[in-house]
């Protein structure tokens, strides 16, 4: 039962699952159709949906079929599609969260090696890393990993070839032309530059995650004696990072 709903595809995912697919390629305009979805089906609190997940282009509905059918739910998704370009950003809640990084030293210790990659300084490469907010595209591979976009150019390496076997968390890292921080200790391809204190990923908060698929991410530069303070006051749980809405 695979649809096509004004250049949406509804494609079955197994017994439980639905797929929304809207778009073939990674783009802004993509990613916010699939955000709007989400946010408008966690709104209607439809009976039977298990969970919502995004990824770049799509979305995958996992739902309980004794409660909804396939032909329930694929027709509610029929009529709500209609309602996605209606909806504004200040409806969707997304939000703009400031982290913290130490650039460099042994913070950061690929910091020089991208500056001289692309013909920078280390200096140069922190002031276009922290020049703008980074859309979350979506959150995978480890707990509250961020796949960010729209790292500038002049900063892109490719990745390591060498996979990293110990990657501390809070680690800021540049591959291809992505960007990103681990939320936990981890292996890893990317380059990195720096680190955060701020934990994106909390298993002991009720909402465990820092920032959603749709929120924005602003890298803030700041010194090392800053680090550790802001670092001890996380450990502290008192803690807060700045956040303004769209």
């Amino acid at each position: 039962m695979n649809q096509d709903i004004n250049g949406v595809k509804l494609l079955v995912a197994g017994e439980h699952g639905l797929i929304l697919e809207f778009g073939a390629t990674i783009s802004p305009e993509i990613n916010a159709l699939v955000q709007q979805c989400t946010r408008l089906l966690n709104r209607k609190k439809i009976a039977g949906i298990i969970e919502l997940v995004p990824t770049y282009r799509s979305l995958a509905v996992y739902f309980n079929p004794l409660v909804v059918t396939r032909q329930e739910l694929s027709q509610i998704i029929t009529e709500m599609i209609s309602e996605l370009h209606q909806l504004d950003k200040e409806c969707l809640g997304a939000k703009i969260v400031q982290i913290p990084v130490c650039y460099g030293g042994v913070l950061g210790p690929d910091l020089e090696f991208v500056a001289r990659s692309v013909g920078l300084s280390a200096q140069e490469v922190i002031k276009i890393h922290t020049s703008k907010p980074y859309l979350v595209y979506m959150l995978g591979f480890t707990p509250g990993f961020p796949y960010l976009g729209g790292l500038p150019d002049q900063i892109a390496v490719p990745r390591q070839e060498k996979l990293r076997i110990n990657i501390p968390a809070g680690s800021v890292g540049i591959g291809g032309n992505q960007t990103g921080f681990y939320p936990t200790e981890s292996k890893g391809e990317w380059w990195l530059i720096g680190r955060t204190p701020i934990k994106a990923f909390n298993s002991k908060d009720n909402n465990p995650f820092l920032v959603s698929s749709g929120d924005y991410l602003h890298f803030v530069h700041v010194g090392i004696d800053e680090y550790f303070a802001i670092r001890q006051e996380v450990e502290k749980g008192n803690y807060k990072p700045k956040i303004s809405q769209i």
